[in-house]
């Protein structure tokens, strides 16, 4: 994927890791940005657009897609942690979790890939997690196993338009989403020039961290439950 001259979409604009997103890629050339979030914000360069977008609200996405007909590049950055507890938490949690972080990239690459296609294939990059291979309570974990499976599945369904499809696994990051955990956690710089990297490359997957990559050439033996720090 071509980065310089590219008109990117990043959804979750104003978390860490959306920002981050942003910087970057207007680093890296391109020619323009929607930041995309449930919220107005100020940017001060030029060449980002924002947008109001709610990734579990179809005429949200709808709207965003009609606005930002141009883009080449979709980051499905945006997510949530969820419900704590499959068995305690509200069903009705459980499932606003899954709407944010499964179903909601679903329906804005949908939403995109006729502008992709259009636009020559393009690319898609969805922002996983190692705990797509790590259980854990609650909800999240299962979701971004379910965020996987999906994005593997796109990447055949979009070949033949060919847009590439990447899928960024992280650990834990420096974000507001990660403030309340005292683990040890990367740069959100680091990371989203890991990503950025492996889509310039034309990979499939990003394993952006050390232990990410740990997990990943470990995951045919791993059972439930952590990997070792070591």
């Amino acid at each position: 994927m071509q980065i310089e001259g590219s008109v990117v979409m990043v959804t979750g604009a104003n978390g860490g890791l959306g920002r981050e997103f942003v910087r970057q890629f207007l680093e890296r050339g391109a020619t323009k940005v929607y930041a995309a979030a449930r919220r107005d914000l100020d940017w001060a360069d030029a060449r980002v657009v924002p947008l109001r977008l709610d990734v579990t609200d179809a005429d949200s996405i709808e709207a965003a897609a009609a606005q930002a007909a141009d883009v080449t590049v979709l980051v499905n950055n945006a997510g949530v942690v969820g419900a704590r507890s499959l068995l305690s938490s509200p069903i009705a949690e459980i499932r606003d979790t899954f709407e944010a972080n499964l179903f909601g990239p679903l329906q804005v690459t949908r939403a995109f890939a006729p502008a992709l296609a259009a636009a020559g294939g393009g690319a898609i990059v969805n922002v996983h997690s190692v705990l797509s291979w790590l259980a854990t309570p609650g909800a999240y974990s299962p979701s971004k196993a379910a965020v996987w499976g999906l994005t593997n599945t796109l990447r055949l369904e979009l070949a033949g338009q060919g847009t590439q499809v990447l899928g960024a696994h992280l650990g834990y990051t420096d974000t507001p989403m990660t403030a309340g955990l005292d683990v040890p956690k990367s740069d959100p710089a680091v990371i989203v020039a890991r990503i950025l990297d492996a889509l310039a490359e034309g990979a499939d997957e990003a394993h952006a961290d050390d232990v990410t990559r740990r997990v990943r050439s470990n995951l045919s033996t791993l059972t439930t439950g952590a990997i070792s720090a070591n």
